[in-house]
């Protein structure tokens, strides 16, 4: 008996070693989100996602906003210099043109896409396709931003990260724009943004109103 349980044991870890290998290459159609403020991580958490997918020899594509250009026209480029090739395009509609027999599709900076991404995440998860986004959850004044509200609606797994405030270490809330510009779309890095938790972002708007 005690050795039909070893063997009944063995088979079971064995099973479960297969399955951690394989998992990747089998899983159904799905909407995952990574949200959260600039510098939190967002990009170097979709890049993880999609080289693991890559390892697992899945057919992959990288969409990101033909708008972004600050570190390359091409590559989705995380702040802290990791990079993966991808595609840029001007509207969502592209997207389902060049995911045909695509097991995994990543879209990077999702916040700038028109509404039709939603619908065409969707699309692509109904038809067993793993989607995995990546976006600012919120623009500098902490409204929710472009499609990314409906995404985490519609997500099957949604992940917010954090940065870290700069003026008092807690986790951040918004990114706080540190020059004179109203455009709610501006490119821009630690010389325009800066993290801030939910209490320095209260006071940071407080000083901007004396200041005026």
């Amino acid at each position: 008996m005690q050795f039909l349980k070893r063997i009944c044991n063995f088979a079971e870890n064995i099973t479960q070693m297969t399955e951690n290998i394989t998992g990747e290459a089998h899983r159904p159609g799905r909407i995952e989100v990574v949200c959260g403020s600039m510098f939190s991580g967002k990009t170097e958490e979709l890049i993880r996602r999609l080289r693991r997918a890559q390892f697992a020899k899945q057919k992959v594509e990288i969409f990101k906003p033909a708008i972004d250009v600050r570190y390359s026209e091409e590559d989705v480029v995380s702040h802290d210099q990791k990079h993966i090739q991808s595609t840029p395009i001007d509207s969502s509609a592209s997207i389902l043109l060049l995911s045909s027999d695509i097991d995994v599709v990543g879209i990077d900076e999702a916040q700038f896409f028109d509404m039709g991404l939603v619908d065409v995440c969707n699309e692509l998860a109904y038809r067993g396709v793993r989607v995995i986004i990546a976006g600012l959850d919120m623009d500098y004044k902490g409204i929710p931003f472009g499609p990314m509200p409906a995404l985490c609606a519609i997500a099957d797994e949604v992940t917010k990260v954090h940065a870290i405030c700069v003026k008092c270490g807690n986790l951040a809330y918004v990114s706080h724009r540190t020059i004179q510009n109203d455009k709610r779309v501006l490119l821009g890095e630690t010389q325009e943004y800066e993290p801030l938790c939910r209490d320095c972002y209260q006071k940071a708007l407080e000083n901007k109103k004396s200041s005026q």
